[in-house]
C-alpha cells in the first residue's frame, strides 16, 4: 500500500472516531493510557484535546512530552498509532479555539476555569493496522 493511501486511511479514522486513547509516561516511568474526546484533529500532524489542568494527563506531559494517540474502529478491525510529544496550552486564545458547548458540565468556570488546559498532540510518526498487515510511516505535515 503506498504512503497516500495509508494516510487517506488513517485522516479517515481520525476524522471518524470520537474518541481517541492518549498514553503518557506517568512519574513511575510507565505508560498510562486515558480515553479522549477528539475535539479537534489537524489532519495527523495535530491532535487536540482538553483536559482538566489538575489531571495526571497535563502533570506527565509537563514533565516528559513524549506521548502517543491511538485511534481503532473496532467493527473494521482498524487502528492507527500516532507517536509524538505533547505540550500542554493554557493561553486565552487556545481555551477559547478548542471551547466546546457543553464543557460547562467539566470547567464549572466556562473558558477561563483555571482547571481547563488545551493538549497539543504532534505527531512524528505512525503505525497502521489495517486488513491484517501494519505499515509505519512518517507524518509530517499534509503527508500527500
Amino acid at each position: 500500500m503506498d504512503e497516500k493511501e495509508v494516510f487517506r486511511i488513517g485522516l479517515e479514522l481520525v476524522k471518524g472516531s470520537r474518541f481517541a486513547l492518549l498514553s503518557t509516561i506517568g512519574d513511575d516511568e510507565h505508560p498510562w493510557t486515558k480515553m479522549m474526546f477528539n475535539i479537534a484533529p489537524e489532519g495527523l500532524k495535530k491532535i487536540y484535546f482538553s483536559t482538566n489542568t489538575s489531571s495526571r494527563r497535563v502533570s506527565h506531559i509537563l514533565r516528559n512530552g513524549r506521548t502517543s494517540v491511538y485511534f481503532f474502529d473496532q467493527e473494521r478491525f482498524v487502528g492507527l498509532l500516532l507517536i509524538g510529544t505533547a505540550r500542554v496550552l493554557q493561553n486565552e486564545e487556545s481555551r477559547k479555539r478548542f471551547w466546546v458547548d457543553g464543557f460547562e458540565r467539566y470547567y464549572r468556570l466556562g473558558v477561563n476555569d483555571p482547571d481547563y488546559s488545551v493538549i497539543e498532540f504532534v505527531a512524528s510518526k505512525a503505525n497502521l493496522y489495517y486488513s491484517l498487515s501494519k505499515t509505519d510511516f512518517p507524518v509530517h505535515g499534509d503527508n500527500l
